[in-house]
């Protein structure tokens, strides 16, 4: 679908494109009937003025202003060379391999990413994509979990969409790329098993991914006959994963294992282990999901599922080229294979049950 233009809106308005622009640059010159009929447009048309361009527009009296770089056109997406990346939250450590992979082929491709953090745009009130509308951006690549996936209908049909990461429904012609959650779940919890482990407990998430993970948990629990499974809720932070942990180890009958959701959270449960004097692993076995930089460091060693962030991004990567070039179609949904890196955090229980 063709986005709407200034003259579009002109025409639905009945006035002048001169006029429209006075509208939308705030001027006081304009009659407030005739504005009434301006903003009344934008909003039926859904129209967005293009940032990029108007800034360009206003450059060119300076002697030093420099376009963007170019980029070979593209049917998709135009000339422009950017591409739009909202991240749900920058804090979270598995993002950076993911963006790392994405940004390799695309700048191999002559296109740069320009990152957003959509949990500071919903703080603020702002729309967490329509920014890069307005700087024209190419494509969108959204990484993690939106809390209202359906603000990408919008956006996916002006502009090619991938989601990373993620496992929410989207918009019909929207890829799909992340990590096989209920695989990497399930390797988890039967290497705690192997391990002669039968009280092991769940640090919980939130979102598809979360609710994928904490089904596979407990039906490979299920499967194993083990009786001693139980899922404490959090909210994926390293604190969130320290609050449910100090729940979980104060109960009668306390885990001898932790599979938590994600690396973070399991960071919280070794400090709260810690603090209630249990020993890892002696007393303690825990794992993490995403294989984070913060696992591999020498003082934490966390056996954790590699989440294959780095090949997350690349396919997203890879998505988006196809949209842009052309090639297209109903949205697919890939999954890349989950690995379990054994490190220091796990052992064979200390008495063995029987199931």
């Amino acid at each position: 679908m063709r986005p709407p233009t200034i003259r579009d809106v002109a025409d639905r308005a009945g006035v002048s494109k001169s006029l429209v622009s006075l509208v939308l640059r705030g001027s006081g010159q304009v009659r407030a009937e005739k504005r009434e009929a301006v903003l009344r447009a934008v909003r039926e048309l859904g129209y967005r003025p293009n940032a990029a361009a108007r800034s360009l527009s206003e450059a060119r009296a300076l002697p030093e202003a420099r376009a963007l770089p170019s980029a070979r056109p593209r049917p998709g997406g135009g000339g422009n060379p950017l591409v739009g990346v909202l991240l749900h939250d920058l804090r979270n450590p598995w993002y950076v391999d993911l963006v790392d992979g994405l940004n390799s082929l695309l700048h191999a491709d002559g296109l740069h990413m320009l990152l957003a953090d959509a949990r500071l745009n919903r703080r603020v009130g702002q729309d967490p994509a329509g920014s890069f509308l307005d700087l024209g951006a190419a494509g969108l690549v959204v990484v993690g979990t939106l809390p209202d996936p359906a603000a990408l209908d919008a956006v996916a049909e002006r502009i090619p969409v991938v989601v990373a990461g993620a496992r929410e429904p989207v918009p019909p012609d929207v890829d799909v790329v992340a990590g096989d959650d209920e695989q990497g779940a399930r390797l988890a919890t039967e290497h705690l098993l192997a391990l002669g482990h039968r009280r092991i407990a769940h640090i919980a998430g939130y979102g598809a991914v979360g609710e994928l993970r904490r089904r596979s948990f407990e039906a490979v629990m299920r499967a194993h006959g083990a009786w001693g499974a139980v899922v404490e809720p959090s909210d994926m932070t390293e604190e969130g994963g320290h609050r449910a942990a100090v729940r979980l180890l104060a109960r009668p009958d306390r885990p001898t294992a932790v599979f938590a959701v994600n690396d973070m959270a399991c960071v919280g449960a070794l400090s709260a282990a810690e603090e209630l004097g249990l020993r890892v692993p002696g007393d303690l076995s825990v794992v993490g999901y995403d294989n984070t930089g913060t696992s591999r460091l020498r003082h934490l060693w966390l056996t954790t599922v590699d989440n294959a962030g780095h090949e997350v991004g690349r396919r997203a990567a890879r998505c988006l080229l196809d949209r842009l070039e052309g090639r297209g179609g109903a949205g697919r949904v890939q999954l890349a294979a989950p690995l379990l890196e054994i490190r220091g955090t796990t052992a064979p229980a200390a008495v063995p049950l029987t199931d």
